[in-house]
């Protein structure tokens, strides 16, 4: 056997060094884009302030520091989980760490729309990211002074989102916000739009302050035929429960019952703050449990419904092949029920909408939607929803510069057999276009 030559030596230590270069290069790239994970910060004297969630454990929120150009831009979040409506209800939901307890409260990892790596959020990388933990089942509407001594249960979600706000002015520096935006999804963006003004009046000085709603504006469909009248008994046994009469706007209860005050469709109108709303109007969560078919149509409802690709996401182009005609009927009169209930909102000049035609709920949360289709001039449609939130100067919410229209609606219809046909119309008052 030959001896090795002083030249194969030299080249397979740098081909060593070469190979650890890059690895290095590698490490650092997945760090970079590795999430970056929050521990829990409980209210400070949560217990003496009243400020706790269902079982009596202190309110909570995760925090990351803004940085640079962001250090005065602020993005608080608040997550959804449904809600609980009996005593019954609110106990089981006391016992799950994710919905009615901070006892064993995880590490949050910032993702998507919450991402500090710029390439992923361009817009919203070095602001201070906030999110309130969902643990009163109420939207953060809840204030029971009362506690029942049977059930040891505490309804004070509105007291936990006050005194975390408060927090933050005191001790991390939001009191100098310049801008603010309150984004939540599901009951998180029924919470939003709720608690939209309120987050406005503890910030008067900063310049802008905006609210987004995604996948909160739940209908009441109170006329869809075939169908039964269900999330009114949801919800009204929601305001019994938490006792949320006195919290809702007054401007809504005096014309309705407080139940229906509950309801987006009779409150948005009330709401002065500017207010976004991002919905499908074939809206998963809504089709799939606020929608209980008559006993003609209802076998084979879920089958029609279910989790997979028998109805497509913002990503598929899938048929429907597990549903019957007047199943699919139902879930298209659910689609026109949905958009006539917008069209009977006011025309105001700092509201805007985003109503896409995906089969799915909760649309920032999802990294596969954050930068995943449809697009919007040529970016992702939500990160350039929320780039332009950030950006408007006065308090238009139009998506496009250059269109001076005060209320502008996207939606992708598409073929409720086929979804593979999508198609954009731009709706602003009296003006109707083709893009």
């Amino acid at each position: 056997m030959g001896s090795i030559s002083h030249n194969q030596v030299t080249v397979s230590i740098c081909f060593k060094i070469i190979l650890y270069v890059l690895a290095f290069i590698v490490s650092q790239v997945d760090a970079q884009n590795a999430a970056q994970e929050l521990n829990i910060t409980f209210i400070a004297d949560a217990i003496t302030k009243g400020a706790v969630c269902l079982d009596g454990t202190p309110g909570a929120y995760y925090f990351a520091k803004g940085f640079g150009d962001g250090i005065n831009s602020w993005m608080v979040y608040l997550p959804g989980g449904g809600w609980c409506s009996s005593k019954e209800d609110c106990l089981k939901r006391s016992h799950d760490d994710a919905l009615g307890s901070n006892k064993n409260a995880p590490p949050k990892a910032l993702r998507a729309f919450q991402s500090q790596n710029k390439n992923i959020n361009p817009d919203f990388y070095n602001w201070n990211m906030v999110e309130i933990r969902y643990c009163d089942g109420a939207s953060f509407m809840a204030d029971v002074e009362a506690v029942n001594p049977e059930t040891k249960l505490y309804q004070r979600g509105r007291r936990i989102f006050s005194f975390i706000i408060e927090e933050l002015m005191s001790t991390q520096g939001m009191s100098n916000a310049e801008n603010a935006l309150l984004v939540g999804t599901s009951a998180g963006g029924l919470a939003t739009i709720l608690n939209c003004d309120r987050f406005h009046s503890y910030l008067p000085s900063a310049c802008r302050v905006k609210c987004i709603s995604d996948s909160g504006f739940f209908i009441r469909a109170e006329h869809l035929r075939g169908a039964q009248d269900n999330i009114i008994y949801k919800f009204c046994n929601t305001v019994l429960f938490h006792e949320l009469a006195e919290f809702l706007p007054k401007s809504c209860t005096q014309r309705h019952a407080p139940e229906l005050c509950f309801l987006p469709e009779n409150v948005v109108n009330d709401i002065r703050t500017p207010l976004f709303l991002l919905n499908s109007d074939f809206d998963r969560y809504q089709l799939g449990v606020h929608v209980l078919p008559n006993s003609s149509i209802e076998v084979g409802w879920r089958d029609c419904l279910k989790n997979d690709s028998s109805l497509p996401g913002c990503t598929k182009n899938n048929i429907l092949p597990c549903c019957m005609d007047n199943q699919l009927q139902l879930i298209m009169d659910f689609q026109t029920t949905f958009l006539k209930t917008l069209e009977k909102l006011d025309d105001n000049p700092s509201r805007g909408l985003f109503i896409t035609s995906c089969y799915d709920h909760d649309f920032i949360y999802k990294s596969s939607n954050w930068q995943g289709i449809p697009t919007l001039q040529n970016k992702a449609s939500f990160m350039s929803l929320f780039a332009y939130m950030s950006r408007i100067v006065d308090s238009h919410f139009d998506l496009y510069h250059d269109l001076n229209y005060s209320f502008f609606m996207i939606i992708f219809a598409f073929d409720y057999r086929q979804f593979n046909k999508p198609w954009v119309i731009g709706i602003s008052k009296g003006v109707v276009f083709n893009s």
